[in-house]
């Protein structure tokens, strides 16, 4: 169950549905039961943690107190809120160890539906064609739509669809590098699900948590939705070549960015006429060269 909303994902079943090479599409389930990390290849831990198996007694020591009442529950929930997202933590750092194991430069793409998220992924794939080895997760609760748009520009890509859950997690995102051959790659780009609340909460392994905010959505949603605007460093404003039709103030808008993030690192683009995309392509180059940087000192 997801900390921050209750919907059904962490500590829950995860449904993926894979597209093959020959355009087939085929769904799975992962059930994660409670405390059962897996971790796997490059130093990943493989801890199975089991902690309420099938008949358990309660003479068991877990801490565990049968009181009634909203302390009780309080309780138990901060409990539960700790380990799952210890055990996230525990699996994006084996996740951040492999990308800096192979040089790759690692953003999670972060936004409400509909700021524009995947049209700005395919305009910079198609531009940075060439100069950098990239590849794609695309996160959604359902359909392939998005990864086939993504594979379109020729970039690898690998769909995860969440079923109910509202947001990846770091173990999603180990299972979906095993179908990439990292030794290729500079550049990852994570797009998360739809969501400004929930995938604040979780760390992927990734460089930086991108937020992308619209000129469609109101300028106020920074302070509407400060967790993630906190916790993303970085602050794309798309779909700026729509400013004369809509009303919208960016100084308002960046303002209210600085006061939740002071030092955010903010671009206005519009992912269609291309404005600003140069300056966000420039900051991409620094960072994949930090990445490569970082493997030859080590």
């Amino acid at each position: 169950m997801c900390i921050t909303c209750g919907c059904e994902t962490t500590g829950q079943e995860h449904g993926h549905q894979h597209r093959h090479d020959d355009g087939t599409v085929h769904s799975h389930v992962h059930s994660h039961e409670q405390g059962h990390v897996h971790g796997h290849e490059h130093g990943h831990e493989h801890g199975h943690e089991h902690g309420h198996e099938h008949g358990h007694e309660h003479g068991h020591e877990h801490g565990h107190e049968h009181e009634h009442g909203d302390a009780s529950v309080s309780r138990a929930r901060m409990t539960v809120e700790t380990d799952i997202l210890a055990r996230n933590d525990r699996l994006a750092a084996a996740n951040r160890a492999i990308f800096a194991q192979h040089g790759i430069f690692v953003l999670n793409l972060v936004s409400s539906p509909g700021s524009g998220k995947t049209t700005l992924l395919e305009r910079t794939l198609k531009d940075l064609a060439g100069r950098f080895r990239c590849a794609v997760i695309e996160g959604d609760q359902q359909t392939d739509n998005d990864a086939v748009r993504i594979a379109a520009t020729g970039v690898p890509v690998r769909q995860i669809n969440t079923g109910t859950g509202c947001h990846l997690d770091a173990h999603m995102v180990r299972h979906a590098l095993d179908h990439f051959d990292l030794h290729q790659l500079d550049l990852l780009l994570i797009e998360n699900v739809g969501n400004l609340v929930c995938p604040a909460s979780f760390d992927l392994g990734e460089h930086h948590k991108a937020v992308v905010l619209s000129v469609t959505e109101g300028e106020d949603k920074p302070l509407k939705y400060p967790q993630m605007f906190h916790a993303a460093d970085v602050m794309l404003l798309n779909k700026v070549d729509l400013l004369p039709h809509v009303e919208f103030s960016v100084e308002r808008c960046l303002e209210m960015a600085r006061r939740v993030r002071p030092d955010a690192t903010i671009f206005q683009v519009s992912a269609r006429s291309g404005a600003g995309m140069d300056a966000w392509y420039e900051w991409l180059a620094a960072g994949v060269a930090g990445a490569r940087n970082a493997v030859k000192k080590g």
